[in-house]
């Protein structure tokens, strides 16, 4: 037809923020995400079997029947014209070889921290420094206890002083929307002028 316009009545596809969520075993990664998607997750967790008991560091989880085996997806759309897509990462070491591929297109990542094992933290926050992917760490207060404040958490991680450190309930989808918030405000800021 001549004059008509060929884009009326489309629509246009919102743009996506691919966001990991990161950690060792068993800090909460996948709670978190399926605390504040906004759709069912997507989850890969298979029960833990004897096999593992001597490659699986349960130490401090004991209760832990289940883990992540590929990813973790959820979704969360923020408008219109913007959506987040959550991916949360296997945390044991044996998958670690899976993080790469999940960070392609990653704009930045939450590490997800658990101050009953520091340690456990330590690859992930490696990982994005090394390929200068920002990230925030958020502490999970298990039982809902934070026995420490963020500023002697950053001091015991080692962490810059840019890389905010927030206290967090991976069970609360607020106080996970308020982890996003800080990471996305940390992406804003990165590329402000």
């Amino acid at each position: 037809m001549a004059g008509s316009d060929a884009t009326a009545g489309t629509v246009e596809a919102p743009d996506t923020v691919k966001i990991l969520v990161a950690g060792g075993f068993g800090v909460g990664k996948t709670t978190l995400v399926g605390s504040v998607s906004e759709i069912t997750p997507l989850r890969t967790e298979e029960p833990l079997t004897v096999a593992g008991l001597d490659i699986d560091d349960l130490k401090g989880i004991e209760e832990k029947r289940s883990t992540t085996v590929a990813l973790d997806f959820g979704r969360i759309t923020i408008g219109d014209d913007l959506v987040l897509y959550l991916f949360g990462t296997p945390g044991q070491q044996r998958f670690w070889f899976m993080w790469n591929d999940l960070a392609v297109g990653a704009l930045g990542a939450v590490v997800l921290v658990d101050m009953r094992r520091p340690r456990s933290s330590f690859a992930a926050i490696d990982f994005f420094e090394r390929r200068g992917i920002p990230f925030v760490v958020a502490v999970n207060g298990f039982h809902g206890r934070h026995p420490y404040p963020a500023e002697e958490i950053r001091e015991s991680l080692a962490l810059p002083t840019d890389v905010p450190v927030l206290l967090c309930d991976a069970r609360e989808r607020e106080s996970c929307r308020d982890v996003l918030i800080a990471l996305i405000d940390r992406l804003i800021a990165q590329v402000a002028p």
